[in-house]
């Protein structure tokens, strides 16, 4: 079986409501939803949540919620681990299954990105395949600012060094993680030797922890919209 499991608890504090939040017309959660069912990659698609309301919108948009998850999974401190263990369990998934977590901030995912998400699962033979994409500038001449209003280098051996002499860094998406039930069951790391990387454009991602991001990400998926639109 191949299980989606989408985390969506209801006690989002940055931006309150968070997944019920209208993202460009839509319910937040219903693009994770909507491209789960177009990717034709799962037998179910299950939204684990502890909200009421949200189970609501969930199945209204074509998710199953056969459960609520429990108030000792729901709480700030909680991971992504076992909240998708849970629900792999809820739903009879064991063993070789596969279980993708798909994040319901995630209205960049698209369905072909699942796809090839399981394809690199399965041909990498690793117990993860999650999205990545890389960073913009190099990490390692990053500087932070000093509590007395002046700047230094957080690896100062890099300063000398060209751009393009040092390894290019990646970063979690934080869209979709398909993995093997023993490895959830397991908490084997992510990020880990155990886990393949799907790569993605970097415009293709965007957190949305603040009011900020959520403008960004708005216009930016606009304009993708807008962008695609005239090239067909």
């Amino acid at each position: 079986m191949n299980l989606a499991v989408i985390p969506a608890r209801g006690g989002s504090k940055r931006i309150p409501r968070k997944n019920l939040r209208l993202f460009c017309g839509k319910p937040m959660i219903a693009w994770s939803i909507e491209a789960a069912r177009e990717s034709g990659c799962f037998e179910r698609v299950v939204v684990s949540t502890d909200d009421e309301e949200i189970a609501k919108v969930a199945r209204d948009h074509g998710a199953e919620v056969p459960f609520l998850r429990p108030a000792e999974l729901s709480d700030d401190h909680t991971g992504t681990t076992p909240v998708v263990a849970h629900a792999a369990r809820s739903c009879g998934a064991a063993g070789d299954d596969l279980v993708c977590c798909i994040y319901a901030t995630a209205p960049f995912l698209r369905a072909e990105d699942l796809v090839r998400g399981s394809e690199v699962l399965e041909a990498s033979g690793a117990e993860f395949a999650f999205a990545v994409t890389s960073f913009a500038f190099p990490i390692q001449r990053a500087i932070r600012l000093t509590p007395e209003g002046r700047v230094e280098m957080l690896d100062p051996s890099a300063f000398e060094a060209r751009s393009q002499d040092l390894d290019e860094a990646w970063h979690d998406a934080g869209q979709f993680y398909w993995g093997r039930v023993r490895a959830w069951e397991a908490g084997t790391p992510l990020f880990s030797r155990d886990a393949a990387p799907v790569p993605l454009s970097r415009h293709r991602v965007q957190d949305i922890d603040t009011e900020e991001d959520w403008t960004r990400a708005e216009w930016l998926f606009r304009a993708m919209e807008i962008g695609e639109g005239e090239g067909q």
